[in-house]
């Protein structure tokens, strides 16, 4: 890194002290000397913030400007006191001006409603979004049963996670398994049960359960192809399609239709599509290409 012995120590210091220690909590970060007068008073503030946010997940570290001078000089200090609220190794705030108890616990209050500091004594907790965005890559490439078994692992990490529920009951149902996604869903609680993610579920679970036999499916196909003005046959066959898993077929079909006649049926074909599409899940690429096609048919 370039640094000379006692710049390498200094760095080790302070990674002690203040970066690792932030990684999980909300650091006041504190630059003094023992000459500075306004430090002095100070810092008995500091301390009783600190200690009365203990338990939030706030700990108070101290740099000695004349003994630190490395570590001042890669803040910049210009000036003693200077204050600043160390989060995950970044500095997320000036305290500097915050010189009353009243002043430092209105802005603490507001940094720790915005990051996700670990209060005091709570287990640490992983991030899930790289596994989650694994499960969702798995259920975009229509792999459902590695998409189950991603998305049931990370449940024993979450298991009162929306978006994590949401995505395991999806990979049920891509995978076929349908009355363990009915079983999953009806054993959550209300507030859990009542999320849009967990009601996206549902719409997809209510969809595949529609799913047909194999000669039903061939013998619906062959009637929409035979009859492509029978608005009835494009549509039985655009459920049952979409049901096994055949979504393109499901989609062309509903997008032939609305754009023959998108009154049909009371928008029927175009009620579907946006079913599908919640079902689906709005954010997925899939439906992103789909709506362009139908917004092109309806506005274009």
């Amino acid at each position: 890194m370039g640094l000379n012995l006692d710049e390498q120590k200094a760095v080790d210091r302070f990674r002690k002290t203040v970066a690792e220690p932030s990684m999980t909590k909300l650091v006041i970060l504190d630059f003094w000397a023992e000459w500075c007068g306004p430090c002095k008073a100070l810092t008995p503030v500091l301390e009783k913030v600190a200690e009365d946010y203990a338990e939030k997940g706030v700990v108070l570290a101290k740099v000695n400007v004349d003994e630190e001078q490395f570590i001042a000089s890669q803040f910049q200090v210009r000036s003693i006191p200077t204050v600043y609220a160390i989060f995950q190794g970044q500095p997320v705030a000036d305290l500097t001006n915050a010189r009353t108890e009243s002043q430092l616990k209105q802005t603490l209050d507001q940094l720790l409603s915005q990051l996700p500091v670990q209060p005091d004594g709570a287990e640490p907790q992983q991030d899930l979004a790289p596994l989650i965005a694994m499960g969702e890559e798995a259920l975009a490439e229509g792999d459902g049963e590695r998409a189950a078994s991603i998305f049931m692992q990370i449940l024993e990490l979450a298991p009162e996670n929306a978006e994590v529920v949401a995505g395991f009951v999806r990979a049920l149902v891509l995978s076929g398994r349908v009355e363990e996604a009915e079983q999953v869903l009806a054993s959550l609680d209300p507030a859990l049960a009542a999320d849009p993610l967990v009601e996206r579920a549902r719409s997809a679970l209510a969809l595949a359960k529609d799913k047909p036999e194999d000669s039903e499916l061939a013998a619906l196909r062959a009637a929409a192809a035979e009859r492509p003005a029978d608005m009835d046959a494009q549509l039985a066959f655009a459920n049952a399609a979409f049901a096994a898993g055949e979504r393109d077929a499901a989609a062309d079909t509903l997008l032939r239709m609305v754009a023959g006649d998108r009154e049909w049926n009371e928008g029927a074909a175009r009620a579907k599509l946006l079913q599908i599409f919640e079902a689906t899940g709005l954010e997925d690429p899939w439906v992103s290409t789909t709506r362009r096609k139908l917004s092109t048919i309806l506005f274009g």
